[in-house]
């Protein structure tokens, strides 16, 4: 499982303090929506250049330990 804690930040004044991606604004319910709207891993990575294939499964660790 992936440590999340490298890549997940909490900023209070970022995204009303929700967790975020490597302190980007995209946050870990943003990923998760998309994924459960039916977008592949492939097509987000397309969407949002910045993001790596890590932080995607960064995300659902942090969604299944939280």
């Amino acid at each position: 499982m992936i440590d999340y804690k490298k890549y997940i930040t909490i900023e209070a004044g970022k995204r009303s303090g929700q967790p975020c991606i490597r302190g980007m604004r995209i946050t870990v319910g943003d990923l998760l929506g998309y994924l459960a709207s039916g977008m592949s891993i492939p097509e987000i990575l397309k969407d949002f250049p910045k993001l790596q294939e890590t932080d995607v499964y960064t995300a659902l660790s942090y969604a299944v330990t939280s």
